[in-house]
């Protein structure tokens, strides 16, 4: 005959299986925490580590675009304001040139305050440091403007413009804005290395550069050896680097510089630069006919809304 299991021991089975199954559910719940904080340390490491080299997150291409408009154009609105108000005042125009220089001084003293407050990446080192100098470009500028202001009403316009030149505070301002503007066209190159390997993350500026050896870098690299030369000059420009280098390749290419027996770029920039040879818009009308394959990142001043 079949026996029948004791209350008890009915119990004692049910209990059994109940533990078994809370050991089983405990033992897969465990599986589950353990792989979710395994995972979790295997993120916050690759973040970790991505921020240390520094590769996949520095230089990115909304990162350029955003120094642009909150720290580069706020500085360049400013130095056009500075050319144009030195060339009323060299031209005889202004009546007033000590508020003019007080307005300059303002002005600057506004785009600083502008690009002060501007976000830029920790990952992208280059734009740190090329905010700073542009910074400390704008601060000088400001307190040159305001020590000619004082000084404009003992002076001649002509003698002023030529003051201001020498003025210390001039110079320091022109050294630390094309020290900036070197940076931020290295961060370009970086961007460029990221996108295209063939294209080196590093170069160190030659004191002399052999015009074959030129015509085998890609423009990013051009570009960022002009920004060199321009900060080696301490040479404050209306145009910007690229429009100094489409000057240089169409220079090259019309053959003037084998005429003129040159075989360095750096004295051909000389040449341009002394006789005023470059203008601000030069490298948009070339960049068809020299540049249609070349990378570079969207910026304005590279792809103007006109075009």
């Amino acid at each position: 005959m079949e026996k029948r299991l004791t209350r008890t021991e009915m119990l004692f089975s049910l209990g059994f299986l109940f533990m078994l199954i809370f050991a089983v559910g405990a033992f897969f719940y465990g599986v589950k925490i353990g792989s979710d904080k395994t995972e979790a340390k295997l993120v916050q490491s690759t973040i970790h580590l991505s921020s240390k080299n520094g590769v996949p997150t520095a230089y990115q291409q909304q990162d350029l675009v955003s120094f642009y408009h909150t720290v580069f154009l706020p500085y360049r609105e400013f130095q056009t304001e500075w050319f144009q108000t030195l060339h009323k005042m060299s031209s005889g125009q202004l009546s007033d040139s000590s508020s003019a220089l007080k307005e300059l001084s303002s002005l600057a003293k506004q785009k600083y305050d502008d690009a002060e407050h501007a976000s830029v990446p920790k990952a992208s080192p280059l734009l740190e440091q090329a905010q700073l100098q542009l910074l400390k470009g704008l601060k000088m500028f400001s307190d040159a403007s305001q020590r000619g202001s004082v000084s404009a009403k003992d002076m001649s316009s002509s003698d002023l413009v030529t003051a201001l030149m020498k003025d210390a505070y001039y110079l320091e301002g022109v050294k630390q804005s094309m020290a900036g503007q070197s940076s931020y066209y290295f961060a370009m190159l970086k961007w460029s290395s990221s996108v295209n390997p063939n294209i080196p993350d590093q170069f160190e500026s030659p004191t002399v550069l052999d015009i074959h050896k030129w015509k085998t870098l890609p423009l990013t690299v051009k570009n960022t050896y002009v920004a060199d030369q321009l900060k080696a000059r301490k040479q404050l420009t209306s145009f910007y680097p690229q429009d100094l280098t489409s000057r240089v390749d169409l220079f090259i290419s019309s053959g003037q510089a084998t005429t003129m027996k040159m075989k360095t770029v750096d004295a051909i920039v000389d040449l341009l630069i002394n006789t005023n040879a470059v203008r601000s818009g030069d490298f948009n009308e070339s960049k068809d006919q020299f540049y249609a394959k070349e990378l570079l990142p969207q910026l304005p001043f590279f792809y103007p809304s006109n075009q």
